[in-house]
């Protein structure tokens, strides 16, 4: 492998390993073994765990937001981007109907069992959290301007809310193994934080679909 595949192969089976198990059970043999480089190697690109964690953040950050950029286009209307958002929760998040697992976010679910000694690990993680937020943001914005919305809450409180609700419900649903009441409840739980007007519930399509 060239240096730079085996620089994104660490940082791929770093990501794969994380999503697996955990931030702290993941060791640096395990994912030199599992992405068959040396530690010499490892060292080479990465002077710790910590800094492989920190640039896989960056890295799986990239991904999503091409996903988040397609969801939240101005091509669709602030509805349709609601349910765009429900549909890649539900597929890319949760599983499709044909896949039991609850994928759910790694960095996410590493937060919560990363020691905040770690200033670069912490910095990376809400550096990823801040910007999610921030679609969310220019969601709850778009919903409001367009009057979907019963009532004025604020929006940058309503966007941190969206953000801290959706990854509870894939934290109980992991903790569960428990995914169809996430199914049945992820929808209805946005709508009613959000003040979405009744009319609209379930009343438009995703636009969005993953890529095969």
């Amino acid at each position: 492998m060239s240096e730079l595949e085996t620089r994104e192969r660490l940082l791929e089976v770093a990501l794969d390993l994380i999503w697996q198990s955990n931030y702290n059970a993941v060791g640096v043999n395990e994912i030199c073994k599992q992405a068959g480089v040396s530690k010499g190697a490892f060292y080479h690109h990465f002077k710790s765990k910590a800094s492989l964690f920190c640039e896989a953040t960056h890295y799986y950050w990239q991904v999503i937001k091409q996903d988040l950029d397609t969801l939240f286009s101005p091509l669709h209307t602030p509805v349709e981007q609601l349910e765009n958002l429900i549909h890649f929760l539900l597929t890319a998040k949760l599983g499709d109907k044909s896949d039991d697992a609850v994928h759910g976010c790694p960095f996410f679910n590493a937060g919560a069992q990363i020691g905040t000694d770690d200033n670069d690990v912490q910095a990376a993680l809400r550096m990823m959290s801040e910007s999610a937020i921030k679609y969310n943001l220019a969601l709850v914005k778009g919903l409001q301007a367009g009057d979907y919305l019963i009532d004025e809450q604020d929006p940058e409180q309503l966007s941190r809310l969206i953000y801290q609700y959706i990854h509870g419900v894939m934290s109980f649903s992991q903790l569960c193994d428990e995914i169809d009441h996430a199914r049945q409840d992820l929808a209805q739980g946005l709508y009613r934080l959000l003040g979405l007007k009744r009319e609209h519930w379930f009343a438009t399509k995703p636009t969005w679909q993953p890529e095969s």
